[in-house]
């Protein structure tokens, strides 16, 4: 499945009929089972329907960093990066793509 990020701001946990899902450079996962993180009033609500890689790169939960960007970023936040995949792979299905 391929989404472009116009569709993908459609599985942000506000339908409840439709998964959650969070891109990660540019691969989607469905975090569904992690509603209460990534459903409406959950901490990481604002990663929901979006490729948020450059706030997970910086660890961050400001709006102006949810985006796919890895422009600029350090080596030590592309690690940080590369461990949040990580940690989504062994958590959450990949169901597709992000169209660029």
């Amino acid at each position: 499945m391929e989404l472009t990020p116009q569709q993908l701001s459609q599985y942000n946990g506000t339908d409840p009929s439709k998964p959650i899902y969070v891109a990660v450079k540019g691969r989607i996962f469905d975090v569904t089972n992690g509603k209460s993180f990534y459903g409406p009033g959950g901490a990481y609500a604002l990663f929901a329907g979006k490729d948020s890689s450059r706030a997970l790169a910086k660890m961050s939960k400001n709006d102006e960093d949810v985006s796919p960007s890895l422009d600029g970023l350090s080596e030590k936040e592309i690690g940080v990066l590369d461990d949040w995949e990580k940690k989504f792979e062994a958590k959450y299905p990949v169901v597709g793509r992000v169209a660029s």
